[in-house]
């Protein structure tokens, strides 16, 4: 079976907030823990192949009864919305403040 996931897990400064993010250490790290902002950067997970480079921004939160928190995403630029999993070690406050914003 053909997996969409290409896994990459590395360090990065974030556009938002301007903080150095580490790597996640047990998957890939997608956003950053601290603000929760992202780049859109991916077609499929980890593939590098999105030409938009714009910031995504957390929006909302769901929790979903396998993956635990999932934060919802908006690009600021193009408008896409895209779902990942919260990290372990991501600003529990600002999740619990997304779940209740609705998209």
């Amino acid at each position: 079976m053909y997996s969409k996931f290409t896994e990459i897990d590395e360090e990065f400064i974030c556009e938002n907030c301007g903080k150095k993010v580490s790597k996640l250490g047990y998957s890939c790290r997608n956003h950053c823990p601290f603000c929760l902002h992202s780049k859109h950067l991916d077609i499929n997970p980890g593939d590098r192949q999105e030409e938009c480079y714009g910031i995504m921004e957390p929006i909302s939160a769901e929790i979903n009864s396998k993956k635990g928190y999932v934060i919802i995403f908006k690009c600021k630029k193009c408008g896409a919305i895209r779902k990942n999993k919260a990290a372990t070690d991501d600003n529990t406050d600002l999740i619990i403040k997304l779940t209740s914003k609705q998209i």
